[in-house]
Parts: structure tokens; sequence; C-alpha cells
């Protein structure tokens, strides 16, 4: 009877439950429905975008495509014009630096040439003024008569001198030209002894203390050059005698005191062209010195060239 009673009730309660069921299913299907219309259209608006970045895209590709082209063409044209102004430009500052050397060669030939013209002026003015010097000193003695035979004395019975002043110092001008160092210092000795006074006596002292110099004899040559100073302290070879110490000094390792010369060189004659050398060669041992008030245009020397 339970059984029949439950079966009774599943009849009666079997379509109600049907009717439950379609109508859940039912709203299902239309939510399914929704949702795949959505999902359309998103695949829609996707498929859009899409098709919008391509466009861009190739937009994009086709701008950078026509800016390569305008850069490469802009970039031939800058080349084009660099080169035509380097063919304009580079020619004539070629011709033009040509010209500028051909002119500087020209110019230190013609610098060079009035430094000799200046020096051989000034090896003149030298010679000159020994030649007064000798022509003065020709008439001071009365003139001798040479020896008879052999080498020239200086000296005769007595001691009296048996060679005039002019003969024995052209003599010994000579022999120190010739290179006959041990004569001409004799003989520059005797002029001394017998012409002391005479207007070539600074001359024939100060070659004495130039053929020490020379010799290599530099502490002798000092105290040679130290008679010029103060034997003769006024005299053509004043300036040379000054710059000639200072050298003998500084070769004898006595820089301190050949500095002092310099610098009274570079005082007392600021416009004598040892004057430079002397600045030159304080400025050589790391010291200073006043600028003197003319350059030297003569090239300096280590000895000055021997004149009358």
């Amino acid at each position: 009877m339970r059984f029949g009673r439950l079966c009774v009730l599943i009849l009666f309660g079997a379509p109600a439950l049907c009717l439950a069921a379609n109508k859940d299913i039912e709203e299902l299907q239309r939510d399914l429905g929704l949702l795949q219309e959505q999902v359309r259209q998103m695949q829609r608006a996707q498929d859009e975008k899409f098709a919008q970045l391509a466009v861009l895209a190739q937009q994009a590709v086709d701008a950078a495509n026509k800016t390569n082209t305008a850069v490469a063409v802009l970039e031939n044209n800058l080349k084009q014009n660099v080169n035509d102004q380097e063919q304009k430009v580079v020619t004539p500052v070629v011709n033009m630096g040509t010209r500028v050397d051909q002119m500087s060669s020209d110019f230190r030939t013609v610098q060079q040439a009035v430094s000799d013209l200046a020096a051989q002026m000034s090896k003149m003015q030298v010679q000159l003024t020994d030649l007064s010097n000798a022509v003065k000193a020709i008439s001071a003695p009365p003139a001798a008569p040479p020896p008879p035979s052999g080498a020239p004395e200086a000296t005769g019975v007595g001691g009296a001198p048996t060679m005039s002043a002019s003969d024995l110092y052209s003599n010994a001008r000579r022999d120190d030209d010739a290179g006959k160092y041990d004569l001409a210092l004799q003989e520059y000795s005797d002029y001394l002894k017998w012409y002391g006074n005479t207007a070539l006596a600074p001359n024939a002292q100060f070659y004495i203390a130039h053929l020490h110099y020379v010799q290599g004899d530099y502490n002798r040559a000092a105290d040679e050059f130290d008679m010029v100073l103060e034997k003769y302290p006024d005299n053509n070879k004043t300036a040379d005698a000054l710059y000639l110490k200072g050298m003998a000094l500084v070769k004898e390792q006595r820089r301190t005191d050949g500095a002092q010369e310099f610098r009274e060189l570079i005082k007392r004659f600021p416009n004598d062209d040892n004057a430079k050398k002397a600045c030159t060669e304080l400025r050589t041992m790391g010291l200073s010195c006043g600028t003197p008030a003319r350059a030297a245009t003569a090239t300096p020397k280590a000895a000055p060239k021997k004149n009358q």
C-alpha cells in the first residue's frame, strides 16, 4: 500500500517537476545565448581594433620608408655640397699655404741676409776702431831698425826695443792668426812691456787672455781678462773681456762669479751684442737677467773673432 501511494504521488507530481525543469533549462539557454552574443560582439570589436592597428602599423612603415628615402636624398645632397665646397675652398687654401710658405722662406732669407750684413758692419766698425788705434800708435814711439836675421826680437842690447810698436803688434797678430800661439803670446807680452801705454795696449792684453781661453787654460784666461778690465777699464775690448771672463769662470765651475760678470756686462753695455749672449748664458744657468736695450743681430759665439 505504501508503494502504491508513492507511485500515485509520483504520477501526480511528475508534471510539476517537469515544468520547473523546463523553466530552468530555458533560462539557462537564454543566458547562454546572451553570453554567446557578448562573445561575438567582443570578437567583432577586437577584429575592428586589430584592423585599425594593422592600418596604423602600415602607415608607420610607409612613413618610415619615406623618411629613410628623404634622409638618403638629404645625405646625398649634403655630401655633394661638401664636395663642391671642398673643391672651391681647399684648392685656394692649398695654393695660399704654398705662397705663405714661399714668403716665409723668402723672409727668412732676407732676415739672414740682414743679420749677416749687420754682423759684417759690426766687424768693420771694430776693424776701423782698431785701425784708428793702430794709426795713433804708429806715431807714438820712434821706429827702430829690425834685426838682421832670424826670428824678430822685441828687445836688443841693453833691453831696448829693436822693433817698432806697429811691427811688433802686426807680427803678434799674424802669428796669432797662423796658430803660433806661444810666439804670439811672447810678442803680445813684449808689446805690453815696451808699449803698454799706447792705444793698442788694451788689444794686446785682451789677445793674451784670449789665447789662454782658446787653449783651455780658463783660470789663467780669467786672470788675464781681469787685467784688461783693471788696467784698461775703458776701451773697445771691455765688453768682450767681461763676456769671456764670465765664460772662463763658468767653465771653471765658478758659476756665481761668472754670473756676476754677465750681469755687470748687461748693466754697463746693454746695447752691445755680448749683452744678449750674456743674458742667454744666465738663462741657461737658470738665472734671470735684465733685458738688453737692443737685441743683438749677430749670431752668439763662444769667443769673438779676432780683429786688429
